[in-house]
């Protein structure tokens, strides 16, 4: 079952040797990208952790930027318009124009987070859905006393042979609507360098999400049927 997900927050840190802050370089891409026309970012400044390329945004909590700080650089967009793509190539592109200005000749990790929603189709609360179709509970929770508010899990996936990324999964329902589950994939790919090239990095976002899409939504939707039904069906045909 296809379920039409709504991303709330993209992010993404690139972790390198620590370097001293200096906030020249990033003031040169600044500029470059300028000079280049429609550039990703466009505000340049200093904040105490380092400096921040941002865009402004309408959306009140709306985030969208690029924090370079000692031994990192920090993409946030929270609450945007930006696909998974666009952001997965953002990603590669300013990270191949600051190597070079910071002076880093190695990344050694790359950490990926896609939070995002959706609606299961056969159950309005999700608490609900998580507690009875995924879980099975019954009577058990009683034992603790109180009404639980959240409900969710949280698994880990360790590297595999010939595949060294890992990936981190929460799946919740959301405080804020009640009918949203709220997932959270958190993928840690290894070291790569800008000397032979960073097409990796936008290709490990796109890996994140493909994990989210073609595995944590089909395994949710194993859950969403109704009795006697295929799955998602609300009239059982």
């Amino acid at each position: 079952m296809a379920y039409p997900t709504r991303t709330i927050a993209l992010l993404c840190e690139l972790i390198h040797p620590a370097i001293a802050p200096d906030p020249r370089p990033i003031q040169r891409l600044h500029n470059e990208m300028f000079e280049g026309g429609q550039p990703a970012y466009a505000g340049y400044q200093v904040s105490p952790i380092g400096p921040v390329l941002s865009n402004p945004m309408a959306t009140p909590g709306a985030v969208s930027q690029v924090a370079f700080l000692a031994d990192r650089i920090q993409f946030r967009e929270e609450k945007g318009t930006l696909t998974h793509e666009a952001f997965a190539t953002r990603v590669r592109e300013i990270a191949e124009r600051a190597a070079p200005l910071r002076g880093f000749s190695t990344l050694s990790a790359q950490q990926v987070v896609l939070q995002s929603l959706v609606n299961p189709r056969t159950q309005t609360d999700t608490r609900a859905f998580l507690k009875d179709r995924v879980f099975g509970f019954g009577d058990e929770l009683q034992t603790l006393g109180r009404s639980s508010q959240l409900v969710g899990l949280r698994l880990g996936f360790s590297p595999e042979p010939g595949d060294d990324s890992a990936f981190g999964l929460r799946i919740e329902s959301f405080s804020a609507d009640p009918r949203s589950l709220y997932i959270e994939v958190h993928g840690t790919f290894g070291p790569s360098s800008p000397e032979s090239g960073l097409e990796a990095l936008e290709h490990n976002v796109l890996k994140t999400y493909d994990f989210l899409a073609g595995r944590v939504l089909p395994f949710i939707s194993s859950f969403d049927r109704r009795e006697g039904g295929r799955n998602g069906s609300p009239e059982g045909d």
